[in-house]
């Protein structure tokens, strides 16, 4: 049963099969069609939903999701809010009046997900008020897209809707709401089914014992966290997906443990909440998030299973890879721990063993003369998917590159890096010459495959011209060595 409150009102919902979605539970279940499907595969935003659940102040705190692709066993517990839920009888929200008043909809089957969207930022606003930025309104609003607008209206609505009156939804009078949501939460967390294999199951462990048991009995269930990426098998394969076991609740993947090298990030751990890590740790590493697909997807996706899924054109493993990040995996026997080097054997193929997950990611302190440059190459800036990506990671020491690593997402069948390349230039100042033998001996060491994204061609030579542009960055000739030499508002 997934026991859950929609627009403040409680929901039970029974013998609901494992492998639907948020999306479907509304629309086919519930017979709320306010939410629209789009593309299927979280990227247009038209499905776009509020999660609602307790912050550590006991209010309620929204995040937006992709309902398309959200397991709906994963809102139990929680408060879901759809566009249904915003008006006030016929006074409409201030998010949708001044949707109106600027005219932010034209066709409309985008709308209800930008609503949404919009319906988060002002309850961000209303909770810590500051400026709406170009920055801000992007990360609101890049995981929703209109063929029809072309944005400008979108953007006005978005920052005259603090002018209208606070007309929040009849659910937000109920001051017993945050608390009967945590209650549920609080039960929700308790819960332990019993999965059986021959009807199917979503199994929600809530601990690391629960789940190595489970990966004992039932070694051939799926992991779903985020399901960002595993939910795509559903909606764009048309597989069943009918024995899960949900990571999402087990505690100890949901922990963020500094130590005095680094920190161990739990495998559940989304990357909104590695966002202020990464941005005081490794703001390199914390642009790339920029660029990282959308903010309802920041806000379920996890760096485990980022990392886990194994593929090729995966943003995060290339910075881990340049990092000399450590894993740990864990499952029936115990756990070990394994250089990130050592994870990636063949395409969507890892080292772990059967009945084996990914728990923790362990990511070094920088040290003050350790440099990272992480550069994204994709047809869109945002929202989209790398045709290649680079990370570099170098220091310089008495005018020589020291401790290179140059690692690629989109060269080969598995994120890789350029051993050889980095043999040239370790040991040796950065020169025209030098990094000339550099990028023909990168050439040499990939084979990059054709598609859609790009042709190997393009990608060996966006390859080498990455190189070249490091090479850009290091040159003392320059009058400011540390200038970003391309005019780019997302290149750092």
């Amino acid at each position: 049963m997934i026991d859950f409150y929609l627009n403040g009102q409680r929901q039970q919902c029974r013998d609901v099969p494992p492998d639907t979605s948020v999306l479907e539970l509304l629309r086919v279940h519930l017979g709320r069609t306010g939410t629209k499907e789009g593309c299927a595969s979280g990227d247009c935003g038209a499905c776009t939903v509020a999660i609602g659940t307790p912050d550590h102040s006991g209010e309620l705190a929204y995040h937006t999701a992709n309902a398309c692709i959200m397991p709906a066993h994963q809102i139990d517990g929680c408060h879901l809010v759809t566009v249904e839920g915003l008006a006030r009888g016929d006074a409409l929200h201030p998010v949708q009046a001044s949707m109106v008043d600027c005219h932010g909809s034209q066709c409309g089957f985008c709308t209800p997900g930008i609503v949404m969207s919009l319906f988060t930022l002002h309850e961000s606003q209303r909770r810590a008020p500051a400026p709406l930025t170009p920055q801000r309104l992007e990360a609101a609003l890049g995981g929703n897209l209109c063929r029809c607008t072309g944005y400008r209206p979108i953007r006005d609505a978005a920052l005259c809707m603090s002018d209208y009156p606070d007309t929040h939804p009849t659910w937000a009078d109920d001051p017993q709401l945050p608390a009967d949501v945590a209650a549920l939460a609080h039960d929700a967390t308790r819960k332990n089914s019993a999965p059986n294999e021959a009807t199917g199951f979503f199994a929600r462990p809530r601990d690391l014992a629960e789940l190595r048991d489970l990966r004992r009995r039932l070694p051939k269930a799926r992991l779903v966290a985020g399901a960002t990426d595993l939910w795509l098998e559903s909606t764009q394969q048309l597989k069943s997906l009918d024995a899960l076991i949900d990571l999402s609740r087990v505690a100890e993947l949901q922990h963020i443990d500094e130590t005095e090298d680094g920190w161990w990030i739990g495998a559940g751990v989304t990357y909104r909440r590695l966002e202020p890590l990464l941005e005081d740790a490794y703001p390199a590493f914390s642009h790339l998030m920029h660029r990282f697909a959308s903010q309802q997807i920041r806000n379920r996706a996890t760096m485990g299973g980022n990392v886990a899924n194994a593929s090729p054109i995966g943003d995060t493993p290339p910075v881990l890879l340049a990092l000399d990040a450590t894993l740990r995996l864990d499952g029936p026997n115990g756990e070990r721990e394994l250089p990130i080097g050592e994870f990636f054997l063949d395409y969507k193929k890892t080292a772990l063993k059967d009945g084996e997950f990914l728990s923790a990611i362990f990511v070094p302190r920088p040290t003050a003369d350790r440099q990272l440059k992480v550069w994204k190459i994709s047809k869109r800036r945002e929202d989209d998917i790398s045709a290649v990506l680079a990370a570099f990671a170098w220091r310089l020491e008495d005018g020589v590159m020291r401790d290179v690593h140059l690692a690629f997402g989109g060269m080969a069948g598995i994120p890789k890096r350029a051993g050889a390349t980095e043999a040239v230039l370790e040991g040796q100042a950065p020169s025209q010459a030098l990094f000339a033998t550099a990028r023909a001996t990168l050439r040499g060491e990939f084979d990059p495959l054709d598609d859609v994204r790009g042709s190997r061609e393009y990608r060996l030579v966006t390859a080498t011209n990455l190189l070249e542009r490091l090479r850009l960055t290091l040159d003392t000739d320059n009058n400011n060595p540390a200038m970003e030499v391309c005019l780019d508002a997302y290149a750092h």
